[in-house]
């Protein structure tokens, strides 16, 4: 799988910018359905760090839930070994936006990442510095429908369950510039803070995500009032896609233009 994935490393004409140095984990998304509501700017700002910027498109902020199957998790010389690598995983995130090395990078934040993986979850959480919890979840597939079952189990964590079915229900498609497809999915790189509050990004890279649109039926999500966001009264937008490989980059500190310049002295 490296010499593949170094393959698509050195694709990179739908990028705005690249990461530097060696990336150092592989993963494969599958199974992943993108569901997105608008929500109020001003409700959005005040449930992020006050050291990371919200990003909006045409002045509305989104809210994801994004459930998906991991496979063949691994550092980058290493197997996958089945009881750490695979393993579904579900995210509740919006969108902000940093300058770091001099570069604007739109980017995920998220309010929460469920796993059915304890050790996965220990080390995202202790390692990432990211808001994993363990949780109870079934994924299966019927034809080319997924169904979806998930019940956090965390200790000390808010109640959040997610039931749903989801499916394709048209053709492949890339997101075209500046288009909202484009702007909620070709994301980059993830935010998060360290402990003294100070930001922090882990870049990734794949190729342009093969969308699909798609439909769901929700008999039961909380995930998002888990989070402290009451969803608005409309219908989410909905992508779906298959599948997509992934290579990681490990979390560093935001770099501004004086550190860089400081560094080089």
């Amino acid at each position: 799988m490296n010499s593949s994935l170094n393959e698509i490393v050195r694709q990179t004409a739908h990028r705005t910018w690249l990461p530097t140095g060696p990336w150092v984990m592989a993963q494969t998304w599958r199974d992943l359905l993108f569901a997105h509501w608008p929500v109020a700017p001003s409700i959005m700002r005040g449930l992020l760090p006050p050291s990371l910027e919200l990003d909006t498109f045409d002045g509305e902020a989104w809210l994801g839930v994004v459930p998906f199957r991991m496979t063949d998790v691994r550092p980058r010389w290493l197997p996958a070994v089945p009881w750490l690598s695979h393993f579904a995983e579900l995210n509740v995130r919006t969108y902000v936006k940093m300058t770091d090395q001099g570069v604007v990078k739109p980017s995920v934040y998220f309010f929460s990442l469920d796993a059915a993986n304890p050790l996965a979850v220990q080390i995202a959480r202790s390692f990432f510095m990211l808001p994993y919890f363990n949780a109870k979840m079934l994924l299966v597939n019927e034809g080319e429908a997924v169904h979806y079952l998930s019940q956090r189990t965390h200790r000390g964590a808010p109640a959040a369950l997610l039931s749903a079915s989801y499916r394709p229900t048209g053709a492949i498609y890339q997101s075209q510039p500046v288009s909202i497809d484009q702007w909620l999915t070709e994301r980059y790189a993830l935010y998060t803070v360290d402990r003294a509050g100070r930001p922090m990004i882990g870049e990734i890279h794949h190729l342009p995500w093969p969308l699909q649109p798609a439909q769901a039926d929700w008999m039961l999500n909380s995930m998002a009032q888990a989070a402290g966001i009451a969803l608005p009264d409309v219908a989410p937008l909905l992508h779906f896609a298959r599948s997509i490989d992934v290579a990681i980059w490990p979390l560093r500190r935001i770099e501004t233009i004086e550190q860089i310049k400081e560094t080089s002295t």
